[in-house]
């Protein structure tokens, strides 16, 4: 069975950093495009960024380019979003996702994993 566990998120204060890493089990993520989305209590699930399986492109939603970056470490079978210069705005819960495209919307995706809570706050 497919599994994803996502891990690194915790309590930040506005401009600081975390590194949200999305693991797998039992299947290997280099086969699969990756992506992170986030939900904020209230709100739709919103994609954040994308990674692809063949040549590593990556795509990010407008509020989050330049401060975040999306990579991948096939060896250790992770995904990994370093969130930079976090805002207010960026709390949510994260999760990661993993399919045969990066598709648009999040009801396109075929396995997640159950999210890590992510808040910035002063």
């Amino acid at each position: 069975q497919v599994q994803l566990v996502e891990s690194g998120g915790g309590l930040v204060q506005p401009g600081g950093s975390l590194r949200l890493s999305c693991a797998a089990s039992e299947f290997t993520l280099d086969y699969y495009d990756i992506g992170w989305f986030r939900q904020a209590p209230g709100k739709e699930r919103e994609g954040v960024s994308c990674i692809s399986s063949s040549d590593g492109s990556t795509n990010y939603a407008d509020s989050v380019k330049g401060r975040f970056t999306i990579s991948r470490d096939n060896a250790n079978n992770t995904v990994y979003l370093q969130m930079n210069s976090l805002k207010l705005e960026d709390t949510a819960v994260y999760y990661c996702a993993a399919n045969l495209i990066c598709a648009i919307g999040a009801d396109q995706w075929d396995y997640w994993g159950q999210g890590t809570q992510v808040t910035v706050s002063s």
